[in-house]
């Protein structure tokens, strides 16, 4: 969606909108000069005012919690790979994986 609906769809004006991507709280896509918004776009834009409209969260504190959601972002894709590489080992190989992994879980 472009800048307009993205505003509408929220309800926030222009000014909080450029804030927030200044801030790199949304990194929108570019498309002939038109910022564009996805789905992902809406859901960080949602959390934003959560925070900041329900919970009185201030601006570093926002950035702390926008940094966390990268960092769960990241390792979510990455565990993924690794379930991947585990995947394409042989049996016994995945087990032992499995197997050491318990281990670690435990502490």
């Amino acid at each position: 969606m472009n800048d307009h609906e993205f505003r509408l769809c929220l309800e926030i004006d222009v000014v909080q909108l450029d804030f927030w991507v200044e801030q790199g709280w949304l990194i929108p896509e570019t498309s002939r000069g038109q910022r564009q918004f996805r789905e992902a776009d809406v859901a960080r834009a949602r959390l934003i005012l959560d925070l900041m409209g329900n919970m009185g969260v201030n601006e570093a504190g926002v950035d702390v919690v926008m940094d966390l959601v990268d960092q769960l972002h990241g390792m979510r894709g990455t565990m993924g790979k690794l379930l991947t590489a585990i995947g394409r080992q042989e049996r016994d190989v995945q087990q032992r994986l499995f197997d050491s992994l318990e281990e670690v879980d435990r502490f």
